[in-house]
């Protein structure tokens, strides 16, 4: 009896051992992101771009928005590419609002979460006479996920 009892304590022992390993954790992780422009739209609001975040999936949203961009100064022209394959990858952007000192603004970390896709952005002042409205757009890998931006 002692044997069997044994034995059948061995055996949970080992199957809840296993049960616990193949319940793995999701790991969140960086996205590495591909920077296609970042700067500050000149154009004192003539563009007309509100603050904003993006999510550009497609190649009709991304030519609407560069032709907006570039209503007033071609800003596309310093894009490191403009010709996206969305099959594969897709745009984030984030526009701040118009400003009347100098700012900047950072996609600094793109991290993969089990549910979602959370953006997180930076924001500095410097002092300046002119009006910006600075932005950041990068290429990340298609994702289903909802993107949260922080």
């Amino acid at each position: 009896m002692k044997k069997t009892l044994l034995i059948l304590s061995l055996f949970l022992f080992i199957y809840s051992c296993i049960n616990e390993c193949d319940e793995s954790e999701f790991q969140s992780t960086n996205i590495d992101f591909v920077e296609i422009g970042i700067g500050s739209l000149s154009g004192s609001g003539q563009e007309d771009i509100d603050q904003s975040n993006l999510v550009i999936t497609n190649q009709t949203d991304w030519q609407e928005l560069i032709a907006v961009i570039d209503a007033i100064v071609n800003v596309s022209g310093n894009f490191s590419e403009t010709d996206i394959d969305f099959d594969n990858f897709m745009l984030i952007a984030v526009f701040l609002e118009l400003k009347g000192n100098g700012y900047d603004v950072e996609i600094t970390n793109v991290i993969e979460n089990e549910n979602n896709i959370t953006i997180t952005t930076q924001e500095t002042e410097f002092l300046t006479l002119v009006m910006t409205q600075p932005y950041h757009i990068v290429k990340i890998p298609v994702s289903d996920k909802t993107i949260i931006f922080e």
